[in-house]
């Protein structure tokens, strides 16, 4: 089954768009024939990336300012949003690192907002216009295998991702019925230009030895999975968590 080809003509909206995995699955998307949307707060970013991806010959590609926590934003987003949405992508994250007891209360609250209240808000927005359309629709969460097992110094981001994926349970439960799939896809570590000087340290490469396949992962060992949940590939597929990480949740205690 060629999992690209059943993304084609879907228009799909990615938060969190203007680096990383975010970046990452908008060229994917685009690649694939899909309507791509990039939202984040980096405009300058958001900007350089939609240049890259007419460049590429993307199908067509669009950038919108959001800020993921504040629900005028999402509203405005979503009302600016060029054609009606298939697949909405929630992968805008922020990782609020800290050891618990000296973490500033305003960190936690940012950490809970991105990671939680943003996926909440876009979830619910999409929703409410497929409900209102008639239209069934797709949601990829991107949870992390941080939000099954946990790391030390990174509490909130751990609390916040096992949270995402109850809510993502959860709204697969409510909107099964109106043919909403909601499904999440859970990385491990994954190289990107966020945490890349993380992993060169020895603290980093330590961590990479934990992995059974003793690498990191890349950003396109993640295509299959999010192929597979974002395309109409798995029709009766919700509520699913999929772990893509090397192993590394079944590595020994």
């Amino acid at each position: 089954m060629d999992l690209g080809a059943r993304l084609a003509g879907r228009h799909v909206l990615i938060t969190g768009a203007s680096s990383g995995l975010g970046a990452h699955f908008a060229r994917l998307c685009a690649r694939h024939g899909a309507r791509v949307t990039i939202a984040a707060r980096r405009r300058e970013r958001l900007s350089a990336l939609l240049a890259e991806l007419e460049r590429d010959g993307a199908a067509a590609a669009t950038a919108l300012d959001l800020d993921v926590t504040e629900e005028e934003s999402v509203a405005d987003c979503f009302a600016a949003l060029p054609a009606p949405l298939d697949v909405l992508v929630n992968n805008a994250g922020v990782s609020g690192p800290g050891a618990a007891a000296d973490l500033a209360i305003e960190t936690f609250d940012a950490v809970v907002a991105t990671n939680l209240r943003g996926p909440w808000l876009t979830s619910t927005h999409a929703a409410r216009a497929w409900r209102a359309a008639g239209r069934e629709g797709t949601i990829v969460n991107i949870a992390s295998i941080l939000g099954i097992r946990v790391s030390g110094a990174v509490g909130p981001y751990c609390m916040s991702k096992a949270a995402l994926i109850q809510m993502n349970a959860a709204l697969a439960l409510e909107w099964a019925r109106f043919g909403i799939r909601v499904n999440a896809l859970a990385p491990g570590y994954v190289e990107t230009e966020i945490n890349a000087d993380f992993f060169a340290t020895p603290a980093g490469e330590a961590l990479v030895k934990r992995i059974p396949m003793r690498r990191l992962g890349r950003p396109e060992d993640l295509d299959a999975a999010f192929l597979l949940l974002a395309s109409d590939a798995a029709p009766w597929m919700t509520g699913a968590v999929l772990p893509v990480d090397g192993g590394h949740l079944v590595s020994g205690l």
